[in-house]
């Protein structure tokens, strides 16, 4: 038996991950979080909890002890190099206590036009100059992440977009978590994996698709990134998130999110679920 701990565990994809590994009752799980008060639920259901703060690498340290493998989610401290500080701070942590790591990153970070892509690509080197054994997940764009735009969009009839041709396999959460707890129950052999969905997708054939299920006409207007920002603008989107906004679909034109891949299917012994099987759950969000 092993001491596996998950951080951000109260978060969607950490929760997952944690009630998967409970539920395969093979290893002591270990819940992380900053307020372990809101883990009480998974503590009932048998893991054991740890406080955790990115931004404190005493607490770090400490909840790290005794660790066999720790999954390390990226943190939700965007801009202003502060995420790669944290994530940093959390891979200093789990060297000098000698656990492996289980880092969710993203697909081609180092190449990736998405503003946050060098926190994960640091990271990443961090990972790769600590000398530990590693399992580095670089998770494609999630399904759920069509709720930021489509719903709107729906309701306008028209979806607008800078991506123009490119291509993502987008993978549902479920699968990311199915992936990360099964890489994490089993000794890390230091490999790099890019958890996608079964297909490759352009923004037009997504907009078709989701108008096929969900009963609803959706054209796609195709923009510059230029006027895909000062139209985000014009409808009071904040300024601020604009430009990480208009980098996805910047990302999605250059090839960013073109990749796919077999590793969930040889992480979890199953296949991705497809779009068509997201957007059919989901279409009355839409």
């Amino acid at each position: 038996m092993s001491n596996l701990l998950v951080t951000g565990a109260n978060g969607k994809l950490g929760r997952h991950v944690v009630s998967l590994l409970l539920e395969s009752g093979k290893d002591h799980i270990i819940a992380a979080s900053r307020d372990t008060a809101k883990l009480a639920d998974l503590a009932a259901k048998g893991a054991e909890t740890r406080h955790v703060d990115f931004d404190d690498a005493g607490s770090l340290a400490e909840a790290f002890k005794g660790v066999d493998r720790v999954l390390i989610i990226s943190t939700d401290a965007l801009g202003s190099g502060q995420r790669l500080t944290q994530h940093k701070a959390a891979v200093k942590a789990a060297t000098e206590a000698g656990a492996e790591i289980v880092y969710t990153s993203m697909t081609k970070p180092e190449t990736s036009a998405v503003v946050f892509a060098p926190d994960h690509a640091g990271t990443e080197r961090a990972i790769l100059d600590s000398g530990v054994r590693y399992t580095i997940l670089r998770n494609a764009w999630y399904q759920e992440n069509l709720f930021m735009n489509l719903p709107a969009a729906f309701a306008s009839g028209t979806l607008y977009t800078s991506a123009g041709d490119g291509k993502l396999s987008h993978v549902s959460h479920a699968d990311a978590a199915r992936a990360a707890a099964a890489a994490l129950s089993k000794p890390a052999v230091n490999e790099t994996l890019t958890i996608t969905g079964p297909e490759l997708l352009s923004t037009q054939q997504i907009a078709d698709l989701a108008s096929e299920i969900v009963g609803k006409p959706l054209a796609v207007v195709n923009l510059s990134d230029e006027q895909l920002a000062g139209g985000m603008k014009a409808a009071g989107v904040p300024e601020a998130i604009i430009p990480t906004l208009v980098s996805f679909d910047t990302n999605t034109r250059e090839g960013g999110f073109d990749i796919l891949t077999h590793d969930v299917e040889a992480l979890t012994g199953r296949k991705p679920e497809a779009l068509r099987a997201f957007l059919e759950a989901n279409k009355a969000a839409f």
